[in-house]
């Protein structure tokens, strides 16, 4: 069982260029990225230099360049970047990119400082319309040519209510929500958990008492059939390949990239074939 677990666990993950009308939205949570600078608004001093956790520009950019990495590694046309502390540090993201990623960020007001942001491939996605709440973000636009409202936040009444909000608002548009939404009601408005039989199947980002589960969710526009999977590499690994390798564990820099897994989701119109993938997904548990 933890052979077949490891070798799960190390499985290179090779994902499919997007097949026609077929559209990959990932969820990454870069786990407290914070910038070296101390904010005027918010307590970020453990974070800093000087500070408990001895946060440096070198350890800032080695995490930076990490999450780029990942991130172009997946080649999703569209991301869900949670645990970002500012605009510089997604735009720094962006930029430590191969790929030709656009961003959106607005800055939410959350105790601990940290946003949500979209990147996105201009030829995949174009934004309309951006709102910004206390800790939830959303964008409308063109997803693959369909009018599609995506919404990211931390916080599950939010959530439901922004999902609510752009039934109403724009109606026919597909919705797409992601982020800390487990306590979310959302199937009430036409979108159903993606990632709920990957959890089912005993498969996760993060490790609660031994066992995996997500994170965060993504719920999807029933109009869309969806397929999910988990981004497990082993360099996301700790030691042991048991667990997301996290940047500070026990007050002490790990260097890892996270404690959360990235998850992804392939859409497509409802009755139409899903493209074959051309190696196994990278999974957060073995069968």
């Amino acid at each position: 069982m933890r052979a077949a677990l490891l070798a799960a666990l190390l499985a290179v993950v090779m994902l499919p260029a997007a097949a026609q009308n077929q559209v990959g939205v990932a969820y990454y949570d870069a786990d407290r990225l914070y910038d070296t600078i101390p904010s005027p608004f918010y307590d970020d001093s453990a974070y800093t230099p000087s500070g408990r956790y001895g946060w440096t520009g070198e350890r800032y950019m080695r995490k930076v360049r990490a999450v780029a990495a990942v991130l172009d590694s997946m080649a999703m046309p569209l991301a869900v970047l949670a645990g970002v502390e500012n605009e510089q540090t997604v735009r720094d993201i962006a930029v430590a990119c191969r790929s030709e990623y656009s961003y959106i960020h607005r800055t939410l007001p959350t105790r601990d400082g940290l946003d949500m942001a979209l990147l996105y491939f201009g030829d995949a996605f174009v934004p309309e319309s951006i709102e910004a709440g206390r800790r939830v973000l959303t964008v409308m636009g063109r997803l693959a040519g369909c009018r599609t409202v995506i919404v990211a936040g931390y916080d599950a009444a939010e959530i439901e209510q922004a999902v609510a909000g752009a039934r109403s608002s724009h109606p026919g548009a597909a919705v797409i929500a992601a982020g800390r939404c487990s306590g979310a009601k959302l199937g009430r408005y036409g979108v159903r958990d993606a990632v709920a039989a990957e959890e089912r199947a005993g498969r996760g980002t993060v490790v609660e008492r031994g066992e995996w589960r997500f994170g965060a969710r993504m719920w999807v526009d029933t109009m869309f059939d969806s397929r999910a999977g988990i981004y497990a590499r082993r360099e996301l690994l700790d030691e042991a390949g048991r667990a997301p390798a996290a940047t500070f564990s026990g007050g002490k820099y790990r260097g890892g990239t996270g404690r959360e897994l990235p998850f992804f989701v392939y859409l497509r119109p409802k009755g139409t074939p899903f493209k074959p993938q051309s190696a196994e997904r990278g999974i957060g548990n073995g069968e």
